[in-house]
């Protein structure tokens, strides 16, 4: 990738952000993070149902239609409430533009969004309802509803269409006429579709678009298709922005879909034959991490020579591991990295297209549950798959696909840095200047009574009971450092609490916060943040990849970067 190249890639990088920010995709990608844990929940039931099955073991029919139970009304209904937490999530959106004395009422929104796809999604029958498309196959019209319903109490609210009662009458009474004519009108709207949706076609409107989308279905488990998911993915990454973001939000349904028709084939003695699954992108697409960096942190960590990768194998193996790899990412770093764009980008495709051929040439059973992205992929390929015995096969050969991948780009890379070292090594040699280095190699600066009255200073300028915030794309990388600040925090006994959620999830903490501190991953939803924080009159703090990786690493570096944002809240860092 020549210098040229490079550059036009970081050209595209204000696009990309533009397109992770826009309000609709987030709502759409944080409306499906709140419902993710229904996903996970259900999945418990359904493990408890069927893996034993894998070794023979099989409930009698009374035993798993109760352990069904649980799962039918909460993965049966999904696409409902995803209905209402994708209008909830556009609907903060939208009320960051309205007066604070005005604001569109989320509760009536969510309510308005789940009886209008209620009135699309269920099919009467003689002796009762068929509620089908109230589960995963409805989440194409789920997200319809919800990105159409804040838009029209928006325009109510807005322009003062509503019913307004005299002063005198208590607010929440006036709330709730304020609240009529923008639900009447959404209700009202989804209600005529309805009508014409089934007298013109036959069938509702999820099932019509069901039936529109199919070739689109069928052409993502294309080989070519995966290829192209799993790349962007990765290619988003490499630009600076969080690819799962961008690409997410387009293929949620079809994963989820896919995921509950491979558990239907699989209950009917029939092969889980769908590729594209709802952890295809997490285990398969993803092994360790977008860009399936997993095998990269050990080979840094065991065969690395240059002292920067050895240091940033061993710190960031454990994390790796575990679906976590910003500090591989940021620490190389990877991200904006000629010598890494090949690999990172094409050992995802490789991954994809073997899992492809493992299900469709040898017959394994593709992902038919859903576990937390962060189990490792090695332990989540089997059990997703209900512990096929090729599963087990396939691990162990994208391990070593991805090993030999990586390793001449890793070599390449590693000679260089070394060569490096050397030349700095023999710099300070011949000025004459003696530094020691601990054993990662990082120089070793004693420690003065001027550090440690730094350091009690920024401790002292903590405020009482300060609280933070760090948000990243899922919750794994805000919660390392929320957790070292925690611990620092309890070992010096100071009045400082962190917590950590993903972008998108328990927004409404932001309001609780003394300090927002937002990770590199997602610095394109930087603008959008500040809205937010803005709001409520908290700071709010974006960092650099190799910045935030220094605060993970380093508890005091920490500590002094927060107390330098609380005791500074007039001003806004970049």
């Amino acid at each position: 990738m020549s210098a040229g190249i490079q550059k036009k890639v970081e050209k595209l990088k204000p696009l990309f952000e533009k397109i992770a920010a826009n309000q609709y995709i987030a709502a759409i990608r944080d409306g499906f993070i709140a419902a993710m844990p229904i996903i996970l929940f259900s999945s418990i039931f359904l493990m408890i149902a069927y893996v034993p099955n894998a070794w023979g073991f099989y409930w009698s029919d009374n035993v798993t239609n109760n352990l069904l139970t649980a799962y039918n009304y909460s993965m049966g209904l999904l696409a409902l409430f995803v209905t209402g937490t994708t209008a909830k999530n556009l609907t903060d959106s939208k009320n960051l533009t309205l007066p604070k004395t005005n604001q569109v009422n989320p509760i009536s929104v969510i309510m308005a969004a789940e009886i209008s796809f209620i009135i699309l999604a269920i099919v009467p029958l003689k002796n009762g309802v068929d509620l089908t498309y109230m589960g995963t196959q409805g989440l194409i019209a789920a997200y319809i509803v919800g990105l159409i319903t804040p838009n029209i109490y928006h325009v109510c609210i807005k322009n003062n269409i509503t019913i307004k009662l005299p002063p005198q009458v208590p607010q929440n009474i006036a709330q709730t006429f304020k609240d009529l004519i923008p639900m009447a009108s959404t209700v009202t709207l989804f209600w005529a579709i309805d009508l014409a949706f089934r007298q013109l076609s036959g069938v509702n409107l999820p099932e019509f678009i069901i039936k529109l989308l199919s070739p689109l279905f069928s052409a993502s488990e294309s080989y070519l298709g995966l290829s192209i998911i799993a790349g962007a993915m990765a290619f988003f990454w490499f630009c600076g922005v969080q690819g799962p973001s961008i690409v997410q939000p387009a293929v949620v349904p079809i994963m989820i879909a896919n995921t509950a028709a491979n558990l239907e084939m699989y209950q009917a003695g029939h092969q889980a034959s769908h590729v594209l699954a709802m952890n295809t992108m997490d285990y398969v697409m993803n092994f360790g991490g977008t860009g399936s960096t997993l095998v990269l942190a050990y080979i840094f960590m065991f065969f690395a020579k240059s002292k920067q990768l050895k240091a940033v194998g061993t710190a960031s193996f454990i994390p790796g591991t575990f679906s976590v790899n910003e500090p591989i990412l940021f620490g190389t770093p990877i991200i904006m990295n000629p010598v890494f764009f090949l690999p990172f980008i094409l050992t995802p495709i490789v991954n994809v297209c073997m899992f492809k051929f493992f299900v469709d040439v040898l017959g394994m059973n593709s992902i038919m549950y859903t576990m937390p992205w962060t189990l490792p992929g090695f332990i989540g390929i089997p059990v997703s798959t209900g512990f096929a015995p090729l599963s087990f096969v396939y691990v162990a050969l994208i391990i070593v696909l991805d090993i030999l991948v990586y390793w001449p780009f890793f070599k390449t890379y590693d000679k260089t840095l070394l060569a490096d070292e050397i030349a700095k090594e023999e710099n300070i040699q011949t000025n004459g200047t003696d530094v020691p280095a601990d054993q990662d190699g990082d120089v070793v600066v004693a420690t003065t009574d001027e550090d440690h009255n730094l350091q009690t200073a920024n401790e002292n300028a903590i405020p009482e009971n300060s609280t933070v915030l760090v948000l990243c794309a899922g919750g794994g990388t805000s919660g390392i450092l929320a957790n070292a600040l925690n611990k620092l925090a309890s070992e010096r006994s100071l009045s400082l609490s962190a917590a950590a959620r993903a972008f998108g999830q328990d927004m409404d903490l932001i309001q609780d916060m003394d300090l927002v501190i937002l990770a590199p991953q997602m610095d394109s939803m930087k603008d959008n943040l500040r809205k937010i924080t803005d709001k409520y009159g908290v700071k709010m703090v974006s960092t650099s990849g190799k910045q935030y990786i220094e605060l993970t690493r380093d508890g005091d570096k920490a500590l002094a970067f927060v107390s330098e944002q609380l005791t500074n809240k007039s001003g806004q860092k970049e």
